[in-house]
């Protein structure tokens, strides 16, 4: 395997931060946790990948990374859910991270009582963290498929049908859904091309409170690769939301060793414009900066913010 190639990090502006620390001082920030968030607990999407290529021979070697199409595969192979219950079984044991740890992202992000999280992982470490800071928070799921919705009416999970969200009882809402529901998770390309369509025609996925979230926040994208099909999805489905607002995204990219620094920055230069400056949305992207080490930043800046504004 080759070897990375370290990307100089593009650091947000002085007045980038600003903007986001006032934001999240007025509880107008809404994070969204990607993948990477859980880096060094959960095995990532391409190691889950290579070891279900060599579990189930799928045939396509070249594909051999890409989680979506290999679980496709167990899927057409072995069953429907087959794919779901392996990743339902392979989080119950992993132990959770150390939110008393000053960079794990999860703390850090509980440390800042927002009204809502957003994530895209199946995982439920921010509820435990939030927890673990003492607040009591709500879990739910986009309901983006039939068998899901069908699910919410028998056993609806708010009984009066809406929830608020508050600091002290904040709502975790996980757009791909949640291991408590099978059927709610995106994990097969069949999975994100159902979830593209609903998400199209239907307002009953997202509940009202999750939308305003959304639509009127500054959103925090971190632990997200631009060129990763859950990413792209994400944003399509999120297109006439995010107006009118600034957006950060937290991301790496790694680059083999073979690559010469100019295609490298070549290809940063293509993914700025292509993820952030999607459709014109003003999107602040960080490049080459690891999750924790964005979290330090922002738990330093925050701690500086605080004493600012005493």
């Amino acid at each position: 395997m080759s070897a990375t190639v370290a990307v100089e990090p593009r650091p947000l502006t002085d007045r980038d931060w600003g903007l986001l620390l006032r934001r999240i001082a007025d509880k107008e920030c809404t994070p969204f946790l990607g993948p990477d968030v859980c880096q060094g607990c959960v095995p990532s999407a391409c190691d889950i990948a290579r070891e279900w290529v060599t579990q189930f021979e799928y045939p396509l070697v070249d594909e051999a990374d890409d989680l979506a199409r290999v679980a496709q595969f167990v899927a057409v192979e072995e069953d429907l859910h087959e794919p779901r219950r392996l990743i339902r079984d392979r989080l119950r044991a992993i132990a959770r991270p150390n939110f008393h740890d000053p960079d794990e992202p999860h703390g850090v992000l509980a440390d800042l009582k927002l009204p809502v999280y957003v994530t895209t992982n199946f995982d439920d470490f921010m509820v435990q963290a939030l927890r673990d800071r003492q607040a009591d928070p709500k879990q739910d799921w986009c309901r983006w498929n039939e068998a899901a919705q069908a699910a919410l009416e028998e056993a609806p999970l708010f009984p009066d049908g809406v929830y608020k969200a508050t600091p002290a009882n904040p709502v975790v809402f996980h757009m791909y859904g949640q291991v408590n529901d099978l059927t709610s998770l995106v994990l097969t390309e069949d999975d994100y091309l159902e979830f593209l369509a609903y998400m199209a025609r239907e307002e009953k996925p997202i509940p009202p409170r999750i939308n305003q979230a959304i639509a009127q926040s500054t959103l925090l994208f971190l632990g997200y690769r631009p060129t990763d099909l859950g990413f792209r999805v994400l944003l399509r489905s999120l297109l006439t939301k995010l107006r009118n607002r600034k957006h950060v995204a937290v991301q790496v990219v790694t680059f083999g060793d073979q690559i010469s620094a100019a295609h490298i920055r070549k290809t940063m230069d293509y993914l700025d414009r292509r993820y952030g400056r999607l459709d014109k949305l003003d999107v602040a992207v960080l490049w080459g900066s690891s999750c924790r080490q964005f979290m330090a930043e922002l738990r330093q800046r925050r701690q500086e913010y605080l004493k600012r504004v005493a």
